[in-house]
């Protein structure tokens, strides 16, 4: 197809899909003149990802250029793959190939602990959890734990616990969706997909059945009242 063509399946427009073509984040078509180019299936799923990490996720054109190198980088290793896409894992090459030379002197200098962080590892102790000491959930969950305490909530870690068990089957769900893909950037998609998009489904589900579980308990059965059918 021709690069319109490109641009029509994929809702992006000319100029950014050759900016993209400038910056290395999208490979060249077959060239068929000297100003002209065909572009195949694998250049519409390249260019939806893109649009996805950088629309979704919010990254930049520099960031996403990285995941992609890091991906390609990678060869068949999903999980670094599935950590590249959630942010744990390192995204430059020279940290993936070990390239990177670190200071001729390097200074340690000791990072001050979150509140909470003791409480957020004792439960993914408690889970036990393989999770990177890199991974920024740990530092949510000890921010999250640390307010509950300033604001003298009766929750604690261990109150967390009936959440994690349902966040482990989750996972567990999430893992199994990754299975079967074998091209590196069809990995790299279905990570986006169920680590990302499917995240404002599982909250819209949670909400659903928040309001149903209350109306039954409190509402006095059924919809309780509390609602009425869409076009009643």
């Amino acid at each position: 197809m021709k690069v319109s063509e490109l641009s029509r399946r994929t809702g992006v427009q000319v100029p950014l899909i050759k900016h993209y073509l400038r910056q290395g984040l999208l490979h060249p078509g077959r060239a068929t003149a000297s100003n002209q180019a065909d572009y195949g299936e694998d250049h519409v799923h390249r260019l939806r990802f893109i649009r996805t990490l950088i629309g979704i996720r919010g990254l930049s054109t520099g960031a996403t250029k990285e995941i992609l190198d890091a991906i390609t980088a990678e060869q068949d290793d999903l999980h670094q793959v599935f950590g590249i896409v959630l942010g744990v894992r390192p995204t430059t090459l020279e940290e993936h190939t070990g390239t990177q030379q670190p200071p001729a002197e390097p200074v340690p200098v000791p990072e001050p602990v979150p509140a909470g962080l003791a409480d957020a590892r004792m439960l993914i102790a408690e889970m036990e959890w393989d999770v990177s000491p890199g991974n920024p959930a740990a530092h949510t969950l000890a921010e999250v734990l640390a307010a509950l305490g300033d604001l003298g909530a009766d929750i604690d870690w261990r109150g967390l616990l009936p959440y994690a068990r349902l966040a482990d089957s989750i996972a567990d769900v999430d893992v199994r969706q990754m299975r079967g893909e074998r091209d590196l950037l069809a990995q790299a998609e279905r990570a986006v997909l169920v680590s990302v998009l499917l995240e404002p489904a599982l909250l819209a589900l949670r909400r659903l059945a928040q309001e149903s579980k209350s109306a039954r308990r409190f509402g006095g059965g059924g919809n309780g009242g509390s609602t009425t059918p869409a076009g009643s």
